[in-house]
């Protein structure tokens, strides 16, 4: 088929439109890069870098010597893991009862869970239950408050109403269980939406910020993104602590564009070992024969 002219030029006009559209978007991503591994005397120098004439990695060095730092890299990674596990398997395992039809109850706690959806307690409720349950100030209570989402629960439930019942039927006959069908045969045929729900998880365990300020009064128990915060606001550094002496303090800015750097990555890292199943994940529920 010939492309009429009206396509061409909407065509080149929608490549420009997205081009500027993408490089507004990749600029700031970019230059915090650039300049975290900029020379302290070149940035110094300048006004601003977009291409550093010499590469260093002065900023890191130095950050990885503050002990606060590494501490609170420590934290999230903590954080990360523990959580995303925990949350995972609360999640699988109520969505898979809830799919279960000879379970009773399954539509009454339904509506509660579609309850939770539409109102929230609010941020003092929520206090007063992880003061009085003793977890102030405790790395749990960060995992606690976040360990389920109503939402993911109704999205899994549908991808596990999607595997026909003659599976588990088998399993029951062969003289497997509940818990035994569910772990032998349902996750291994759930690994989309675990690598799908495992990201969204990890991602939001990663950057807890707002939790962890409410419930964590102990700055050695703050993680990345509350640290990376108080950068941000204090230009002296003092919120990183003891630092080794030898090493020469570089400007500020490169301190907190190399921070941000290392708060990114992991994610990023993560993400191409989960999305060939990422990709079926997200379409979780959205069809059933």
């Amino acid at each position: 088929m010939k492309v009429s002219i009206g396509d061409r030029i909407f065509n080149i006009f929608n490549i420009f439109i997205l081009g500027i559209i993408a490089v507004v978007t990749l600029f700031p991503i970019y230059y915090v890069f650039v300049v975290s591994f900029t020379e302290p005397t070149e940035y110094l120098q300048k006004t601003l870098v977009l291409f550093p004439e010499k590469w260093s990695l002065a900023s890191y060095k130095y950050l990885l010597s503050a002990d606060a730092f590494v501490q609170s890299l420590g934290v999230s990674t903590f954080l990360t893991i523990v959580g995303t596990f925990c949350s995972l398997l609360i999640t699988s395992s109520l969505a898979y009862a809830l799919s279960r039809k000879k379970f009773k109850g399954r539509r009454f706690l339904l509506l509660l869970i579609l309850f939770t959806i539409l109102f929230s307690p609010g941020i003092i409720p929520n206090y007063l239950l992880v003061k009085e349950l003793g977890l102030l100030n405790s790395l749990w209570s960060v995992i606690l408050v976040s360990l389920s989402n109503g939402w993911f629960v109704i999205l899994m439930k549908g991808f596990y109403d999607s595997i026909p019942d003659s599976l588990v039927e088998a399993a029951t006959i062969d003289g497997c269980n509940d818990i035994t069908a569910w772990v032998k045969i349902i996750l291994p045929l759930s690994l989309p939406s675990i690598a799908a729900f495992g990201l969204f998880f990890a991602v939001a365990y990663w950057n807890q910020y707002f939790n962890a300020l409410l419930y964590l009064n102990d700055a050695s128990k703050w993680p990345i993104q509350v640290l990376l915060q108080n950068m941000l606001i204090d230009a002296s550094g003092s919120s990183l602590g003891d630092v080794d002496p030898l090493i020469k303090p570089p400007p500020s800015e490169t301190l907190k564009m190399a921070a941000v750097v290392i708060a990114i990555v992991p994610i990023l890292l993560v993400y191409p070992f989960l999305q060939k199943h990422f990709a079926k994940g997200v379409m979780i529920g959205s069809i059933k024969e």
